[in-house]
């Protein structure tokens, strides 16, 4: 599965290198709430309240401060690979460059000259680990930006501002050929293909404070800046990340 979630073309692949979702397939459906879907996450995570303390983080941003807690115990690598970049400031003064209102907001990636900052080695991808406990692409979770490789995440992250459904693993029946879905409708690709097609995208934490901070984001107007789009007019910067103690 591939959708627009990288840095590389004026064509969308701005985390993939296919995009196989028009953005009039999303724009038009109905977006939750967060207080639904925070509902449902919490009820998930309630055990790993118990017995420890969840990791939170806190976006400071130019727009607002956003608040999120992370779920180690559901992709331990995603989380720990996250906190890494936080703990050495890699965040800092990074921008949200792709915004798309009823998708997503992404960032942590470039910088205000639209360079990409250095990163470390990729990922595991961890999404079939976080379907299987609960954990979807649902409003408000933030999850791993990749390119078509499935284990290619490294720094950038977005927040779901809508249910991205076809953003999540999906499990593989045995067989080759095999059907997935795409676009709520199944089709038949060979299973080296299916498997790419339904790794998903990895969601590992939740925003639990300053979802108006993500309202304002996400209804910014935004354009064209070099090979990028839906970029925001007026750089949104993160200032930072935190640890929240």
């Amino acid at each position: 599965m591939c959708v627009a979630l990288t840095t590389n073309n004026k064509l969308g692949i701005l985390l993939c290198s296919l995009f196989f979702f028009s953005s009039s397939t999303w724009a038009q459906s109905s977006t939750p709430s967060l207080e639904q879907t925070s509902a449902s996450q919490t009820a998930s995570t309630s055990e790993a309240t118990a017995s420890k303390p969840l990791p939170k983080v806190k976006i400071k941003t130019t727009l607002g401060d956003i608040v999120l807690e992370l779920y180690p115990e559901k992709a331990p690598k995603t989380v720990e690979n996250f906190l890494r970049y936080v703990k050495k400031g890699h965040y800092n003064k990074t921008i949200f460059h792709r915004v798309i209102d009823n998708f997503m907001i992404q960032g942590g990636g470039l910088d205000l000259k639209m360079s990409e900052k250095p990163t470390d080695a990729a990922i595991i991808n961890e999404a079939g680990k976080a379907f299987e406990q609960g954990l979807k692409n649902d409003i408000g979770t933030i999850a791993m930006a990749r390119m078509q490789d499935p284990n290619s995440a490294k720094a950038q992250f977005y927040i779901n501002v809508n249910n991205n459904d076809f953003l999540n693993y999906q499990p593989i029946a045995a067989g080759d050929p095999v059907v997935v879905m795409k676009n709520g409708e199944p089709i038949t690709l060979p299973r080296s293909r299916a498997l790419v097609f339904a790794a998903g995208y990895t969601p590992f934490g939740k925003v639990t404070e300053g979802w108006e901070t993500v309202e304002k984001i996400k209804g910014v107007a935004t354009g064209e800046s070099g090979i990028y789009q839906n970029v925001p007019n007026k750089p949104i910067t993160i200032v930072s990340i935190q640890v929240v103690k």
